[in-house]
C-alpha cells in the first residue's frame, strides 16, 4: 500500500492560486491512478480530479473544470493539482488517493490532507 503526504495548502484570497502536491513513497506509485478528493466543514468527501497511470486519462468535478489542473510526475512519486481562480466554495481539506478505474478510492486510509482556506 501507498504511503501518501498532501502539501501546499495555505489561506488565499478569492481569485488566487495555490499548487498542491502529494508525495507517495514506494516504488508502485506509477502502477495507481490517483485522485484529489476534498471534504469541506459538513459535508461529504468528494472527489476533485483523477489522473491515470500514464496521465493519458483524466477527470474533473464539474465546478472546477477550467481552474484547476491534475499532473504527475511518475519519476518524483508525486501527483500535482494546480487551483486558479478559487472561489470561497474550494475552502476544504484536500487529499489524493490512488483510486479504480471508476475513479472511486481504492483504500479506506487517508493521509492527513492539507488545508485549502479562501477568503472572499
Amino acid at each position: 500500500q501507498v504511503q501518501l503526504v498532501e502539501s501546499g495548502g495555505g489561506l488565499v484570497q478569492a481569485g488566487g492560486s495555490l499548487r498542491l502536491s502529494c508525495a507517495a513513497s514506494g516504488r508502485t506509485f506509477s502502477t495507481y491512478a490517483m485522485g484529489w478528493f476534498r471534504q469541506a466543514p459538513g459535508k461529504e468527501r468528494e472527489r476533485v480530479a483523477g489522473i491515470s497511470r500514464s496521465a493519458t486519462t483524466i477527470t474533473y468535478e464539474d465546478s472546477v473544470k477550467g481552474r484547476f489542473t491534475i499532473s504527475r510526475d511518475n519519476a518524483k512519486n508525486t501527483v500535482y493539482l494546480q487551483m486558479n481562480s478559487l472561489k470561497p466554495e474550494d475552502t476544504a481539506v484536500y487529499y489524493c488517493a490512488p483510486v479504480s478505474a471508476s475513479w472511486s478510492p481504492l483504500y479506506k486510509y487517508w493521509g492527513q490532507g492539507t488545508q485549502v482556506t479562501v477568503s472572499s
